[in-house]
């Protein structure tokens, strides 16, 4: 081999080694620097991994475990041996997120709930809900304020995703609604990001 062809080798590996060298510096300095986020794409990603918790929950644990006849979803869970509800799961997953004191929160709403907890507590809330019954596909978003905090809001859709959904709120003697078929929304899920004090 000719002592130029090495040298231009060797001269392409060191080349190459600080261009790889450089690259990974200077991507490690990006990432240092903070990235922004919208508020709305943080509520999307948010919303995605609830949803499909929910549905994986409701489609493969809840209706598999009933087929089966190994156990059942039922309202009063925690005192029978018994799943919870596919709402109730929610409910408790977002206790348990809010308990973590991260600001994050989560909640089910309805404009025809259960149980009158379940009601939209804030002007935003109920007109997020008028909004995603009107257009499923579209959650609502907005700025809302709770003394000097700052909060972003996400309204979604929850739609009747299986038939025991549709059953339990058109039977249950609390509904005030009574005609749910399957895909109705049935409310919404709200999503409560903090975003600072102002």
């Amino acid at each position: 081999m000719k002592r130029s062809t090495v040298i231009i080798g060797v001269l392409a590996f060191a080349l190459i080694t600080v261009l790889v060298y450089w690259g990974v510096w200077a991507l490690s300095k990006k990432s240092e620097e903070p990235v922004a986020i919208a508020p709305e794409t943080v509520a999307d990603y948010v919303h995605a991994v609830l949803d499909a918790n929910r549905t994986v929950y409701t489609t493969h644990v809840v209706a598999k475990m009933h087929e089966k006849g190994i156990v059942e979803a039922a309202e009063g869970w925690k005192a029978e041996n018994a799943l919870p509800l596919p709402a109730q799961f929610l409910i408790e997953t977002g206790r348990v997120i809010a308990q973590r004191g991260k600001g994050i929160k989560y909640r089910l709403v309805s404009l025809w709930p259960i149980y009158v907890w379940n009601l939209p507590t804030t002007d935003f809330e109920k007109r997020g809900l008028e909004e995603v019954v009107k257009n499923p596909e579209k959650a609502f978003y907005g700025f809302v304020r709770s003394g000097q905090q700052r909060f972003f809001q996400a309204v979604y859709a929850d739609r009747a995703i299986a038939d025991n959904c549709v059953q339990c709120h058109n039977a249950h003697p609390n509904s005030p609604r009574r005609d749910f078929k399957l895909n109705d929304v049935m409310g919404a899920i709200v999503i409560t990001i903090p975003i600072g004090r102002s």
